[in-house]
């Protein structure tokens, strides 16, 4: 079974019911309230997924007013400088981008953990470490992720991490609101999340739910948090994402280039010409969006 480290192994709980976890023996974990055991899978990682069905209660307001492009900015995502954590000389994929990297938080002391949700083989642990957390990465079923868990009932205690780091994976989630509902509980209070979700990228991967950026916005805001920023990719358009994902699939890489370069001149010049805002090209014509917000602290 998955060796849990002695801070993660304090904050796993049932996520049927959210009792605590104990030995049963060496590779069964038991959950002391409701008597659920979960064990490890065929390679050995802990299977802390749901094992029956739970329901969950969301509660929406209607009648409030609907968002507008007026209730943030939704612009490209600027360098924060001076940037919390230094993140020159390491090797970084390439979709984590240098604006992003300068919003990661900056641990706020020793022991500090971060939560990969949706960490597929866990390519961001390098540079989660390298911010100085302990990294904690967890995924529905990628055989690269160290355990197995329910983005919609997350297997730890309230306020249990210091960041949250989610890519490319709200789409994917059938219930998004739930499923941010849950990072913001196991958030801690002044705690941060950093996210992408794919706008105008094709169908990939099961995805279920694309978000604009207002229905971005709205399902973070529902979770309870507060948003910093909801920005397009300004170097990831429609036409890129679906030139490289779905439109071209036995074309080689120089090819699309050569053709999304032609189609985006044109799609610029053709904004430019119609007085359109660039602002309001980059948001209503991008792949996807990065999400920041926070956690707010208790008494904010």
């Amino acid at each position: 079974m998955t060796t849990l480290s002695p801070a993660v192994r304090a904050i796993v709980r049932c996520p049927s019911c959210g009792g605590s976890l104990t030995d049963a023996t060496s590779e069964r974990l038991t959950c002391s309230t409701c008597s659920i055991t979960y064990g490890s899978d065929a390679g050995g990682r802990l299977d802390l997924r749901l094992r029956s069905a739970k329901d969950v209660a969301v509660t929406f307001a209607v009648g409030e007013p609907p968002l507008t492009d007026r209730d943030l900015a939704f612009a490209p995502l600027r360098r924060r400088m001076p940037q919390p954590v230094d993140f020159d000389g390491i090797e970084v994929p390439n979709h984590l981008t240098p604006e992003m990297l300068s919003h990661f938080p900056a641990p706020p002391g020793p022991g500090a953990l971060a939560l990969d949700l949706g960490c597929g083989w866990g390519v961001h642990r390098p540079v989660v470490e390298h911010a100085g957390y302990e990294w904690v990465g967890v995924d529905y079923g990628e055989i690269g992720a160290p355990l197995l868990a329910d983005a919609h009932a997350l297997p730890f205690e309230d306020a249990a991490f210091d960041f949250v780091l989610s890519i490319a994976v709200l789409e994917h989630l059938r219930y998004p609101f739930v499923a941010m509902r849950e990072a913001h509980r196991v958030l801690r209070p002044g705690g941060v999340i950093i996210g992408t979700v794919a706008f105008l990228e094709p169908c990939h991967g099961d995805s279920h739910y694309h978000h604009t950026h207002l229905g971005t916005l709205n399902t973070l805001r529902h979770a309870g948090f507060d948003v910093t920023a909801v920005a397009p990719h300004a170097d990831w358009m429609v036409l890129r994402a679906q030139a490289e994902m779905g439109l071209y699939p036995s074309l080689g890489a120089r090819a699309r280039r050569a053709l999304v370069g032609v189609g985006e001149a044109i799609h610029v010049r053709s904004w430019s010409r119609a007085g359109a805002d660039e602002q309001k090209r980059l948001r209503n014509t991008t792949g996807a969006f990065t999400y920041i917000a926070r956690r707010q602290s208790v008494g904010s």
